[in-house]
Parts: C-alpha cells; structure tokens; sequence
C-alpha cells in the first residue's frame, strides 16, 4: 500500500448538489458520505451556486474552474482569488468538458495551475487522451504534451482522464489504467514522483473501484456520475477505507 492518502472528489458539474451533502454532515456517515474522513481524503465539486451551501454543510469544497487572471472583463468567469476568499481548498483545471466546450489549452490549464498554487489552493489537473488517439497509439504523446508547462515540481494531484471513458459507457480496465498511471508518474519530477497523487476519472463506479484502487500507481478517483448518487459514493467510499485496513 502506498504511502499517499487515496483522494474520492466528487465531480458534480452541472447538477443539482445531492440533498444529502447538505444535511448531518458531521454525524453517520451513511446519511451524508460526501462529508470528511478519517482515514481518506473526500472533495466535493458542485456549481458555483452551491460552493458556499457546502462549506457551511462542513465538507471540503473545491471548485470546478477558476479564472488565472484576479479580476477584470472576463464575463460569467470566477477567479483564483475569489475562490481563496470563500475558502475553496481545491479546484479542477482543465476537466476534459472544459478543453472540449470552453477551447481551453494546454496553456490555459497550466495558467489555472499556476494561479491557484499562488492562490494556495490545491489544483487537480486533468489530462487525457480521445478514443481517436488512443485508436492512432498517440496516448502517451498525448498526455506527455498536456503534462508540459505544468508546475509538477509543486504539491499538485494529477487526474488521468481518457476522454473516451467518461460518459460514453466504456471503461478502462484496470490494466489499461495503471499503464497509463505508471507512465505519467514517470514524466513527474523525480523528487515528486512518490508523493503526487495520480486520479482516475474515467467513469468509476462501484463495480470497478475495488479493482482500480488496487493498482500501485491509482491514488483514488475523480468521480462523476456515481458520485451524484449518496448510497453508491458512500459504498465506494468504504472500498477504499477498507483497502487502508486490509
């Protein structure tokens, strides 16, 4: 078992935050899951609309995007520094959906990194590959670009993301992730190769968990779908928290 804490965020992107985030957030953990462990680091992402609802249900709230810039004429956009202010601890940069429907760039994502370490909020950086270049056996090309300009030298958490997972009812197999988690701690600086987690998001879920985090390069999940659904985080949850006992 490896020495980092294993990382469940809960990805909620354009849907409603689940009531039972909001309700006995510091009582049985089988009415509220989404609520801070012991033994496992638990985040949540839900729209701007419910950051400040869910720091005040007392979880871990990070966001799901933040502006570089501190301020300025950039409509509908949130900053860094906003985000510091209302106390989110973690942000993702650059989700698959963000590059896709916002044309967000490999330097529009390390812009995003960099401001929010500056901003001392922790980053999850998303990168991935589309089934189109995994088909062509430009994967790791792929994911080796997105990771550079990154500031990997710093306490980031990385989310491997392949693009053709996520939402589409295919999954990768557990063997097909931790190749591609083993390759990207490989291009991570060697001082940081040991302590920087490594996310799958690429659609987990129950049945899949156990075998996912049972790989030695998977340090937990970005966590879609699944996550909106209470029972079903809470049992993977207890997967993992299993995992650290066992």
């Amino acid at each position: 078992m490896s020495e980092r804490t294993f990382l469940l965020a809960a990805n909620w992107k354009m849907n409603p935050t689940p009531a039972a985030a909001l309700v006995n957030a510091h009582g049985d953990q089988s009415k509220n899951p989404y609520h801070p462990h012991a033994d496992i680091d638990v985040v949540v992402f839900p729209t701007f609309l419910d950051v400040q609802r869910c720091m005040d249900a007392g979880l871990i709230v990070g966001a799901q995007y933040g502006h570089p810039e501190v301020s300025g004429a950039h409509t509908g956009d949130v900053s860094m520094a906003m985000l510091k202010t209302i106390g989110c601890r973690y942000v993702l940069c650059g989700h698959s959906e963000r590059r896709n429907d916002h044309k967000e760039t490999d330097n529009d994502v390390a812009a995003q990194a960099i401001a929010a370490l500056e901003q001392k909020i922790h980053p999850i950086i998303c990168i991935g590959e589309t089934l189109e270049e995994r088909e062509k056996g430009h994967a790791e090309a792929v994911v080796k670009k997105q990771l550079k300009g990154l500031p990997l030298e710093s306490d980031v958490t990385i989310a491997y993301e392949p693009v053709w997972a996520i939402g589409t009812g295919k999954t990768a197999t557990p063997t097909q992730a931790q190749e591609m988690h083993a390759f990207i701690r490989s291009q991570l600086p060697k001082d940081r190769r040991d302590s920087t987690r490594i996310l799958y998001g690429g659609s987990m879920k129950v049945e899949n968990a156990e075998a996912m985090l049972k790989q030695p390069d998977i340090d937990g999940g970005l966590i879609g779908g699944a996550s909106l659904k209470p029972e079903e985080f809470g049992k993977m949850i207890e997967i993992a928290e299993k995992m650290i006992i066992n």
